[in-house]
């Protein structure tokens, strides 16, 4: 956690909950739920990293999704994809067979629109509920408490969760029905993916002008062309680092979703799916887990 922007919590009532997934992600969402006084449960494929989290935080690990879920009044989730979430939510194991009737599963995996409708169906025939819940703000936003959370689902799932989910958010909104989430993280991805295109050409295109980039980006970072990227990852564009941050691999993922979703709905994204094949090349070139703001070392 980054005890240098300690977070401010909302004083809720302590509920019980669990975490499925520990990830870079996971680890400190759910040491956030810990911190803001919630009795709470996590399961990680990994049980070493299960054991690293309640060594850190106050809370108890359980072996499988179900043991974790059992008698939870909210259940959140974060894991990898599609499948991933599958493995922990359904089957005899799973987070689903596990929980109480009415308890809630908050999945905040990047994940298809397709695998959120199947599961808030499959939720509510248990007599269960569901809410997708992806995120963005990186693992910088996770470790300080600061994601902005984009839902789809039902108002009464989401209002039992707000409260409980704002110990890790700035925001966590509601934005239609389910799959709605995961659209709006869609629509999010695409707008970065043609920003940081845009940021990288820029870069190489005024280092190969012989600008100084730095003195460039301060100034024009004060004007229409500011932005997230620019602020966050400019000055480290210029200097070449990249070994931090959202790896290029989970951007990939995250424009295939986009790719294939406008197959199904017919929208256009020719920029998009030129990034995508931009971050291959990044692939290709043993930057698989670089991060995204890598795609200027393509124009060097």
């Amino acid at each position: 956690m980054n005890s240098t922007n300690p977070k401010t919590y909302e004083s809720v009532p302590a509920r019980k909950v669990a975490f499925l997934g520990l990830g870079v992600m996971g680890f400190p969402m759910a040491g956030h739920l810990a911190l803001a006084g919630h009795d709470v449960v996590v399961y990680n494929r990994s049980a070493a990293k299960a054991q690293a989290w309640t060594g850190e935080f106050r809370g108890a690990a359980a072996p499988t999704p179900r043991e974790a879920s059992a008698g939870r009044d909210l259940v959140f989730c974060c894991v990898g994809n599609d499948e991933d979430l599958r493995s922990v939510v359904l089957g005899e194991g799973g987070a689903f067979a596990g929980m109480k009737q009415g308890a809630v599963l908050v999945d905040h995996t990047t994940a298809s629109a397709n695998v959120a409708r199947e599961l808030h169906a499959e939720a509510a025939r248990r007599g269960l509920q569901f809410v997708d819940a992806p995120v963005s703000g990186g693992q910088a936003g996770a470790q300080n408490g600061l994601l902005t959370v984009m839902c789809g689902g039902d108002a009464a799932a989401f209002e039992a969760a707000r409260p409980v989910a704002m110990a890790f958010s700035r925001a966590f909104t509601l934005l239609g029905p389910a799959g709605s989430g995961q659209l709006a993280k869609m629509v999010n991805q695409i707008a970065i993916a043609g920003l940081v295109q845009g940021l990288s050409e820029a870069i190489a295109f005024g280092q190969r002008a012989g600008l100084d980039m730095v003195q460039v980006l301060e100034v024009i970072g004060k004007g229409a062309a500011q932005s997230w990227q620019m602020d966050n990852r400019g000055k480290t564009m210029i200097q070449g680092q990249f070994d931090f941050g959202f790896a290029v691999d989970w951007m990939r993922k995250d424009l295939g979703l986009c790719l294939e979703e406008a197959k199904r709905n017919g929208a256009r994204l020719p920029v998009t799916a030129l990034v995508d094949q931009f971050y291959a090349d990044v692939q290709a070139s043993g930057g698989r887990r670089r991060d995204t703001s890598s795609l200027i070392q393509r124009l060097r």
